[in-house]
């Protein structure tokens, strides 16, 4: 039991002198659970809003009404767009949806019983179809909300009566025997709303009542170019395996330096006829290489077994190449910033989980806080998943897949270039 206690002592006390491996064992955990927190809350007993864009193509009192009731909604975040630049929003993925709101929104909501019912159309990211089923609840609500105001305002509904016996009278395509019915039924309404009894304002059903009126009709669609969405759940799936193996070999080849200095084999290379720089340029040449073919091999299994075809195999070659540059680079930083193998694994997998993290490869953007979102531009892996889908499903143009490039090349080249530096230095010292 002596000997148990012992080296228990001797274990604690070799942490306690390690310094940044005390930290990322006892305090990182409390900063990952603060980090959640963030997310999850309430955001200071205020609701965050799925944010949407909406397009008002009838631009009548009655749409302008009905986006207020949206914008005034806990549900959802609101932002005016005209068509062109929301469709291009949700197709690269920057907007979860757009609300289109369609011509003759306002006459439709005047023609309660006749007609067409008012008609909005959702665009959805085809990664986030999910969405799609919340968003339509939440628009039905305020739909049925607008269609019980009209039944609990007599005034209201006489309008929408006397239209509606216009239209029927003045309409062609009706046979006599339900023109006849219907006008006798709004006749009947009609009398019936002169009555001292006022009606009772209770909840309508969409598909029940007066021959089952709908308050509003919401389609959805995948928002898309032709051919641009993803062929299956795999081609969303595998970017994200792909990025965690590479994620991965980052982590393990910043570790594996640390163990080789720590165990002199970095000193016995050092006595061999070669520099410091050959020393490092294999190590970052081993991870690009190994990267690389993770990649690789992963999309070959996605394409043969999986039925993914990407938009661009030139473009998507660019993206790859580039992404494990900017990992090698990433690496080399990582490695040098902790003295033993448990500080150097612990900084490794805490700043590679948290760029996971900001950078949705955790969780989706989309349900993050906006400030969270807005912060996510300063992680790599942020960067490396909008290269990967562009090229392989969003065909994304080469226009637009520059920037991430170039955003990648950057951080891998300041990354290399300041781990190289910080390896010189703490071997001169």
């Amino acid at each position: 039991m002596n000997a148990i206690l012992a080296i228990a002592h001797k274990d604690l006390k070799l942490l306690l002198r390690d310094k940044t491996g005390f930290f990322f064992t006892f305090f990182f955990p409390i900063i990952i659970a603060v980090f959640f927190g963030s997310i999850f809350s309430d955001n200071g007993g205020k609701p965050v809003g799925l944010h949407v864009m909406i397009v008002d193509d009838d631009q009548s009192a009655a749409s302008e009404a009905f986006i207020a009731q949206l914008e005034a909604s806990d549900e959802l975040s609101v932002q005016r767009s005209l068509k062109e630049e929301a469709v291009e929003q949700v197709r690269l993925g920057k907007e979860v949806a757009y609300i289109e709101i369609k011509k003759g929104f306002g006459d439709a909501q005047e023609r309660m019983f006749w007609g067409d019912p008012p008609e909005i159309e959702i665009g959805i990211d085809p990664a986030r179809r999910g969405t799609s089923g919340m968003l339509q609840g939440i628009l039905m609500k305020y739909g049925v909300n607008a269609f019980q105001k009209r039944f609990s305002d007599p005034s209201l509904m006489r309008r929408s009566i006397q239209d509606s016996l216009e239209s029927i009278q003045s309409g062609s395509t009706m046979d006599d025997s339900r023109r006849k019915h219907l006008t006798g039924f709004l006749t009947e309404l009609n009398a019936y709303l002169d009555q001292p009894t006022p009606i009772v304002d209770g909840p309508v059903s969409g598909n029940s009542g007066f021959g089952g009126m709908n308050p509003l009709v919401v389609t959805a669609r995948d928002v898309a170019l032709e051919k641009r969405g993803p062929q299956s759940g795999y081609s969303i799936s595998f970017p994200q395996g792909i990025m965690w193996g590479i994620i991965g070999c980052a982590a393990s080849f910043g570790v594996s330096l640390v163990i080789e200095r720590t165990r002199g084999t970095l000193m016995r290379l050092q006595t061999a006829p070669i520099d410091q720089l050959h020393i490092l340029g294999g190590k970052a040449l081993a991870c690009f290489v190994t990267t690389c073919v993770l990649a690789a091999g992963t999309l070959g299994i996605a394409i043969l077994f999986f039925g993914i075809r990407p938009n661009s195999f030139p473009l998507l070659s660019i993206s790859i190449v580039s992404i494990s540059f900017e990992f090698v680079g990433i690496m080399m930083l990582l490695s040098v910033l902790g003295r033993t193998e448990r500080s150097a694994a612990g900084i490794g997998w805490a700043v590679l989980m948290m760029m996971s993290m900001i950078g949705g490869g955790m969780l989706p953007l989309f349900i993050m806080p906006e400030w969270m979102q807005t912060a996510s531009n300063i992680s790599p892996v942020k960067w490396a998943m909008i290269a990967m889908e562009g090229s392989i499903w969003r065909q994304f143009s080469l226009n637009e897949l520059l920037v991430p490039w170039m955003i990648l090349w950057g951080i891998g080249s300041v990354g290399f270039l300041s781990g190289v530096w910080m390896f010189r230095r703490s071997r001169s010292e």
